[in-house]
């Protein structure tokens, strides 16, 4: 019988050091079956494939993915020991070229560069027209750039792409002297940083646990110096420079910029882009207009401050607002900008449609807070964030009127809709009351072309929430008053009631209520063709 249980135990252990190996050689082919790559700064793995479900764990620019399946735009991956769903628009094939040798030239003034190739993700900066930058790879009709060091996405219906010089020329400006590698990248000496936030933390190093040098504010503007991933190096002051986060700002160029002193006829200036536009005595929107103005007309700029230009109008100046406006230098002629292409639009989709997406509240506008502590502009931003992408993906062209945590005035948001000639203006809130017992959503309109539209998004959203369904109403706010295009403003429920608060603050509710929101608007455009 021992000699019977020590032949077993030999066996075993000889199976055993066969199958060790065996089990390393499986997972070494499970390495070698990766075929993507992730592409983005970082990339978040889902649990399922949409922006709505839950992150499993997040993946950075380069790490290896072994592809299960694919659903619409999201891949089902094995990343690791985990497996979950990743947006397929920031993976690459892990075969795919690091670099593409061409160049990229904007057509257009203000082209937005965005961290992801998708219309509601954030902002990093804007290019001029004729800006050039190095194109990194082209993914459908977007292309990823390094534009002075930063790395983002462009639309590829507004810029040039053309091949760089050839490696020849290249070969005969490089040396064999050893390179240095330095962690900060280094950027045109002309480009500025504005900030777009309240107040924004400048820090000793590109880090939030360093030390704190100051506070710099919402519209002042400084020299960079460099970049490492997403900070910024700016020039502070006169003496010392600092690190601020590059997502609370926006960058520019200031290579066609002229001192006050200049002659009119090498200054920037601003065109107007719709008739009626107020010229103020001030950089504020309660200043006193001076005069009213039709779209085309052209005016020096002499100076800025806030989100106006001080331009020169005969004898005196006057303030304009930015966003009313494009800007142009006069040595370049009439610079006509490249409207976006749109296509028919087919039933069923959204497709040539302009939608304008408006996040209520935001920056030191914390709009309403619920019982259990929610910010309502938190939220709103998220929401509004989620039906931009299913608009998009539709085929309509979205604008949102803010992508971060900033404050924009109410009439900025309707200048938006009127200066992207919007088909639609949606405005998403959440809402609040004294009475704690009051719940539900109500879907709000002003003038009589918007009223059908307001209904059929209420419509859309009984389908879809369950929420007590409070109707379409009237409602006297600005920007459904002062909004030429068709708006509606939707208050999602109230955060000052307990119950309905733990209910909409979930990222559930928030998928099936930017659905009925996007099956709403869709019915509209189907019935109004």
């Amino acid at each position: 019988m021992r000699t019977k249980l020590l032949n077993i135990s030999i066996i075993f252990v000889l199976v055993l050091m066969i199958a060790i190996p065996s089990m390393n050689n499986i997972q070494r082919a499970l390495a070698d079956t990766s075929d993507l790559k992730v592409t983005g700064t970082i990339l978040h793995l889902r649990e399922g494939p949409g922006l709505s479900y839950p992150i499993i764990t997040t993946l950075d620019e380069g790490d290896p993915l072994t592809s299960i399946s694919r659903e619409g735009d999201w891949i089902q991956v094995k990343a690791g020991d985990y497996e979950g769903w990743v947006a397929s628009w920031l993976t690459a094939s892990i075969n795919d070229k690091q670099t593409i040798d061409q160049t990229l030239i904007s057509q257009v003034d203000r082209l937005n560069v965005r961290t992801e190739p998708d219309v509601s993700s954030a902002v990093l900066g804007q290019l001029s027209i004729g800006s050039q930058a190095k194109l990194i790879e082209k993914n459908g009709e977007w292309a990823k750039i390094d534009w002075n060091g930063l790395v983002g996405w462009v639309s590829t219906d507004y810029v040039t792409i053309n091949d760089l010089p050839e490696k020849k020329a290249k070969a005969e400006t490089e040396t064999d002297e050893p390179k240095v590698e330095v962690s900060a990248k280094k950027v045109n000496k002309d480009t500025t940083f504005t900030v777009l936030v309240d107040a924004l933390n400048v820090r000793h190093n590109p880090d939030l646990n360093t030390k704190k040098i100051g506070t710099v504010s919402k519209g002042q503007a400084f020299k960079v110096l460099s970049q490492e991933h997403n900070w910024v190096q700016i020039q502070y002051n006169d003496k010392k420079a600092g690190w601020v986060y590059s997502f609370y700002g926006t960058f520019s160029n200031l290579e066609n910029t002229t001192s006050k002193s200049s002659s009119s006829s090498e200054l920037e200036s601003v065109t107007i882009i719709y008739n009626g536009t107020n010229l103020r005595t001030d950089a504020t929107t309660t200043a006193d207009v001076v005069a009213r103005v039709d779209a085309g007309e052209t005016y020096p700029i002499v100076g800025a401050k806030n989100d106006f230009y001080e331009i020169q109008i005969d004898d005196k100046t006057a303030f304009v607002a930015n966003w009313v406006v494009t800007t142009t230098s006069s040595s370049k002629a009439a610079t006509t900008i490249k409207k976006e292409k749109s296509e028919p639009r087919k039933k069923g989709t959204l497709n040539g449609l302009t939608i304008v997406v408006d996040a209520g509240h935001g920056g030191n506008d914390h709009g309403t807070t619920g019982q259990r502590g929610t910010n309502e502009k938190e939220i709103t931003l998220k929401t509004a964030s989620l039906l931009a992408s299913k608009l998009s993906a539709a085929g309509a062209n979205v604008v949102m009127t803010r992508e971060s945590d900033e404050y924009v005035a109410l009439r900025k948001r309707v200048s938006i809709a009127h200066q992207n000639e919007a088909d639609a203006f949606i405005s998403i809130h959440y809402d609040a009351t004294d009475d704690s017992s009051i719940n539900g959503f109500t879907s709000y309109y002003m003038n009589s072309n918007q009223q059908g539209l307001a209904e059929a998004i209420n419509n859309g959203l009984s389908n879809k929430i369950d929420l007590k369904n409070r109707g379409t109403q009237q409602g006297n706010y600005l920007v459904l008053r002062e909004n030429r295009q068709k708006a509606v403003l939707i208050e999602l429920g109230y955060l000052s009631n307990g119950s309905e608060e733990r209910i909409i603050t979930t990222a559930k509710f928030r998928e099936q209520a930017t659905l009925g929101i996007y099956q709403g608007i869709l019915n509209y455009f189907n019935k109004n063709q």
